[in-house]
């Protein structure tokens, strides 16, 4: 939707002069703003852009181009983006709007009551990923991770970041971390994996009876500690029953954001915020940015909140030179098909995957992945933005920020789009691997985990990295797309057709 409407009480887009909230008006403004701090050409064009959901695609791109040079730029840039949302997005209240984070700095919300639930299975020792039908470990793994790489379907640093967790099975021993998982019911979430490991969980997540049930079945089926917030006096916490607590728990993120916030400030501790939240349209930047604001505020005056995200991989990346080096040569190598694809290259399709590179300030070739989906759209683009903003500002003010690229997933919210779900079924004629949930789930809970765990790795902030952005393709399963031979969007729709024929098969 291209206009969002007024709440009661809510994260909200501003008003524009009519009095309604354009989602189209706030993002081509916010990327302007943050393009103009490093490129202010590429500013003004985006500015000039009139169908915003037809043509966000390049504006897209460009953000990543205008950050590669140098690692002040993706800073600069980022902070320009985060400071523009800020600047504009509102908390409205009793009719009127207040600027979001000055309003819940000085919220006095009472808070949430907390419902613990607590395991009653063995903490998990061994690890394993589900794969086809097998759960696969120590040799099996080992040859599964070489296949991924050897095909292209991960970075080779993805496999070496499995590998650190498999050669330290002490750090999947999680009874000493406590991590808010926001999206609790997800199927991309963490929630199940770290409670197995005897994690601490802080579950965020809509009200919904069905949801919550099926919650807190998972953590009694585990080794962890499960909180599960309830309106206060809404129940008897010490001799409420499940059932009751779920028809009353949750927090709507979007018009309870100050709730969510007094919840999470009782947290005694280190904990890890981990956004994994989705909505359709306007609604997925809304509670991105509730969240957001709750994780600033929650980080001012302590140093012990770490940040936690997953990437989609149908987005745009600066990528190391061998995956760019795989790309060329696999283009190079079509041998015959290149006469049977030339005449449908003037239709924009069998492009190549990287038709020009950006040279860094240290005469460096960057590849720039473009693989966002525009059926995915524009808000959706913003909403990743601004998570990828806030871990590279984040990080640089000296915050643990993990955020991985996840492969391409059948999850549910793919499946119920039907040209996605056809897409991702022809997805392998290409040299891409689309995921299970369950697979993809436990291999991104155990990069969590590593990153947590791990000084070496790119989410500590005293780790150096030649740009910031260089902490999306650490340890990246992008399932094939930075390293196939094409560009993703001009096989999209051939891969939908295949895809019609394989899913009726």
């Amino acid at each position: 939707a291209s206009r969002t409407t007024l709440a009661a009480m809510a994260t909200n887009f501003p008003a524009v002069n009519d009095g309604s909230r354009s989602t189209t008006t706030t993002a081509r403004a916010v990327v302007a703003d943050a393009l103009r701090a490093v490129d202010p050409a590429a500013a003004r064009k985006v500015e000039q852009i009139k169908n915003w959901r037809e043509d966000y695609l390049g504006a897209i791109r460009d953000l990543v181009v205008a950050a590669a040079p140098s690692p002040q730029a993706a800073v600069t840039l980022s902070r320009a983006g985060l400071d523009s949302l800020h600047e504009r997005f509102v908390w409205t209240a009793d009719g009127s709007d207040r600027p979001l984070m000055s309003a819940l700095a000085v919220s006095d919300h009472e808070g949430m009551d907390t419902f613990e639930v607590i395991g009653r299975r063995e903490r998990r020792t061994q690890f394993s990923v589900p794969y086809h039908g097998k759960r696969l470990e120590t040799s099996d793994l080992h040859r599964q991770l070489d296949d991924w790489v050897a095909r292209g379907i991960t970075e080779p640093s993805f496999a070496d970041a499995v590998r650190a967790v498999m050669a330290k099975p002490q750090w999947l021993d999680c009874r000493d971390l406590q991590v808010v998982v926001v999206g609790a019911g997800a199927e991309m979430g963490p929630l199940k994996q770290l409670l197995d490991w005897g994690a601490t969980v802080y579950a965020v997540d809509l009200p919904n009876p069905g949801v919550w049930e099926r919650v807190m079945a998972t953590a009694k089926d585990s080794a962890g500690r499960l909180a599960v917030p309830v309106p206060r006096r809404s129940v008897q916490i010490d001799t409420a029953s499940d059932n009751r607590v779920a028809q009353v728990a949750g927090i709507d993120v979007i018009s309870n954001t100050d709730a969510l916030l007094a919840w999470l400030r009782e947290i005694e501790g280190a904990f890890t915020l981990g956004n994994y939240a989705y909505a359709d349209g306007g609604l997925h930047v809304r509670v991105s940015m509730a969240i957001d604001a709750v994780s600033a505020l929650l980080s001012q005056g302590r140093d012990d909140v770490s940040l936690a995200f997953l990437a989609t991989p149908t987005d745009v990346f600066a990528v190391p030179e061998d995956a760019v080096a795989m790309s060329r040569m696999r283009w190079n190598d079509r041998r015959t098909r290149r006469v049977l694809q030339a005449p449908l290259q003037l239709a924009k399709m069998f492009e190549p995957n990287y038709r020009d590179t950006v040279i860094d300030d240290e005469g460096r070739e960057v590849g720039i992945a473009d693989c966002l989906v525009p059926q995915q759209g524009p808000n959706y683009a913003l909403a990743k933005r601004l998570q990828r903003w806030r871990a590279i500002v984040a990080r640089a003010d000296g915050q643990r920020v993990s955020l991985n690229v996840a492969p391409a997933t059948r999850t549910r919210s793919v499946v119920k789009n039907r040209a996605l779900a056809a897409a991702y079924a022809g997805a392998g004629q290409f040299g891409i691997e689309v995921f299970s949930p369950a697979t993809a789930n436990t291999l991104m809970a155990a990069l969590l985990v590593r990153d947590l765990r791990d000084q070496r790795s790119a989410s500590n902030p005293d780790v150096d990295l030649r740009n910031p952005m260089d902490l999306f393709a650490d340890a990246a399963n992008h399932g094939g797309l930075w390293r196939t031979a094409y560009e993703p969007r001009s096989v999209l729709s051939l891969a939908a057709v295949l895809g019609l024929f394989v899913r009726n098969a």
